[in-house]
């Protein structure tokens, strides 16, 4: 359904007018510089332009989002009217405003930006504003409240409306001032139940004992802010640890370094437990809980890694507020191949296959040796098939062949015997993964082109290699058996 004050603009000429000049509000230029989308993946419509190229859309139905032609954007409203009444209230050219001021101060900073306007090429301004309220039909709200609204809003942009150009897949700067601190969103629930556990809410034990993800917050809160009568709270903590016995095992040594800095006797056992023997006297317990501060767990906040919070996030369900401190991550990230292996497998297991895949192309980059080339070429054919790109996948695989040297004499000496590893198992597999995505899709050109490798790469990584396949190289051929 059209927004009300949009269809107004539209079909009133003479609102249009005045919306455009001089309050920058211009329907008429109702599109952007380059091709944009959200990383969420929610609607996104222009509904108006500026006189600098910027962009006004419509995210997520109903907020309003605005985009610059240099890189930058900001949430600016929840709504088309909150968005025109800032425009028209609150116009670009007041600058200085801040929180500080109070109503009065606010409105005499207004009028004095509005007299230089005024005076430089908007004479009529009053006349337009009034005239564009009342035909509009907008709210006269407070200054102060308007302000502190366009203020939420704004640091409201992550992670639901973070804008990212649909070429290159880079996300759209945003002041520091508004962008998401994943850190504390990640760590909230956890510093809740804890301040709840120290002032002997039984509840809030029983909680943290019986839930997994919140206990693992708990405990992240406990290392950065260590107190002298916490060692029951962790001791409860890691017996439900110990008792929840899953392949996680990051937090449950974080709880019993945590219970060991203490060094006392009576939690040997149970350290001994949890730490399979490392840890059996309360003399070793201090110096192992050193040495494990030093090496991974230590008290300093600032230091934790960013894919701590990311993990967590994820395992909270709380998938956007991960994507996002990603995708800033991998923007931020220069030719470090430790990191960009961590962001295309953590974008990865969040599903998110075209950050992944951009992620990875460029750690192939920066792959020396032949073996690592045909490694990491093959893993971007599964991130460009998994995000849909066929084509891309195609020649991923043929970077991977290229690096093993399939079909040439003499192949470099690191990958020679290739096919008789898993190596050679992989890049078949993606091979007859992709042969039947193209199947799947109609393309019998590269359905055909991929199984032919496909068969070359079968015959030469053996009996057990195709027996590990499993079904999988049966289906391909008979996907491609009637192209």
């Amino acid at each position: 359904m059209t927004d009300r004050f949009l269809e107004l603009l539209r079909t009133r000429p003479e609102l249009a007018e005045k919306a455009a000049i001089p309050f920058n509000f211009d329907v008429s230029r109702a599109y952007h510089v380059e091709d944009v989308h959200l990383a969420s993946g929610a609607s996104l419509e222009p509904i108006a332009g500026d006189d600098t190229g910027g962009t006004f859309f419509l995210s997520g139905g109903t907020a309003v989002l605005y985009a610059s032609s240099e890189g930058d954007a900001v949430l600016i409203a929840d709504s088309v009217g909150e968005a025109l009444e800032m425009q028209i209230r609150l116009p670009e050219w007041c600058e200085d405003l801040t929180v500080e001021l109070d109503e009065e101060a606010m409105r005499a900073a207004v009028r004095a930006c509005d007299d230089e306007a005024r005076a430089e090429y908007a004479p009529e301004l009053d006349e337009q504003r009034a005239s564009l309220i009342s035909g509009l039909g907008l709210a006269e709200r407070p200054l102060t409240e308007l302000f502190a609204m366009t203020e939420s809003a704004a640091g409201r942009t992550e992670p639901d409306h973070l804008l990212l150009n649909s070429a290159e897949l880079c996300a759209y700067r945003l002041d520091e001032s508004y962008r998401m601190c994943l850190r504390d969103v990640v760590l909230g629930p956890g510093r809740e139940v804890l301040k709840r556990m120290r002032s002997g809410d039984l509840g809030a034990r029983e909680e943290a004992a019986a839930d997994p993800v919140l206990r693992a917050g708990a405990l992240r809160a406990a290392q950065f802010d260590r107190r002298d009568g916490d060692l029951p709270l962790l001791r409860l903590l890691l017996e439900a640890e110990c008792a929840d016995r899953t392949d996680r095992f990051e937090e449950r040594l974080l709880a019993a370094v945590l219970v060991a800095a203490h060094g006392q006797d009576e939690d040997i056992a149970l350290l001994e437990s949890a730490t399979s023997g490392l840890v059996t006297a309360s003399a070793g317990a201090v110096e192992w809980a050193c040495a494990e501060e030093a090496r991974r767990y230590g008290r300093d906040i600032a230091a934790e890694s960013e894919f701590t919070w990311v993990g967590l996030a994820h395992r909270q369900g709380r998938v956007e507020h991960a994507r996002v401190a990603l995708i800033r991550m991998l923007d931020d990230t220069g030719p470090d191949a430790n990191r960009l292996r961590k962001l295309s497998r953590a974008l990865e297991s969040i599903g998110d296959h075209a950050q992944a895949a951009r992620a990875q192309f460029n750690l192939l980059s920066l792959q020396d040796s032949a073996r690592d080339r045909a490694s990491e070429a093959y893993v971007l054919a599964r991130l460009e098939r998994r995000r849909g790109d066929l084509a891309a996948a195609g020649r991923a695989l043929e970077r991977a062949r290229a690096a093993v040297g399939l079909g040439t004499p003499t192949p470099d000496e690191d990958v020679a015997g290739w096919h008789r590893r898993g190596l050679g198992r992989l890049i078949t597999e993606q091979h007859l993964e992709l042969t039947l995505a193209a199947a799947g899709t109609g393309d019998a050109a590269l359905a055909r082109a991929t199984m032919a490798h496909g068969k070359v790469l079968l015959k030469m990584i053996g009996k057990e290699s195709v027996k590990a396949l499993g079904p999988l190289s049966a289906r391909a051929k008979w996907a491609v058996a009637g192209l």
